[in-house]
């Protein structure tokens, strides 16, 4: 995979969590994802602050299709249904063996500074597909 190609792959992902069609969302998670894939969230710092102060761990986890298929969705219906986010991708895009890495960025759909950035650190297997999928909230 050449840098070129991570950026497709990095545009890919970005363009799921924008896919209005749940056809079309959910086709998408089966390409991108293994079967098993396992997509790990670090959430922003105000719920870890929160989670800790309870004495809880604040990393969520979706597992295997049907839960990345679920965990898209609920970000597109929450950000991106209503009309005032979108994702962009932040064409930084890299890749080292079977990692790349990428930052995005959630913005007000009408243009406008980012309301929230994070970075995605991807787990490839041999034929491109994401096995795991650790993303960070940045702001």
């Amino acid at each position: 995979m050449t840098t070129n190609d991570a950026m497709q792959l990095a545009d890919r992902y970005v363009t799921i969590w924008n896919q209005p069609d749940a056809d079309l969302r959910r086709t998408a998670v089966t390409e991108l994802w293994t079967e098993d894939g396992v997509h790990v969230l670090q959430p922003p710092r105000d719920v870890r602050d929160a989670a800790a102060g309870m004495g809880l761990t604040s990393t969520f986890e979706a597992r295997g299709h049907a839960a990345l298929e679920r965990r898209v969705t609920r970000a597109y219906e929450e950000f991106v249904a209503p009309g005032e986010f979108v994702f962009r991708g932040r064409e930084d895009a890299a890749r080292v063996r079977d990692v790349v890495t990428f930052s995005w960025e959630m913005a007000p759909s009408g243009g406008g500074e980012a309301a929230g950035v994070g970075r995605e650190i991807l787990l490839l297997d041999a034929g491109g597909r994401i096995r795991m999928d650790y993303q960070f909230i940045e702001a």
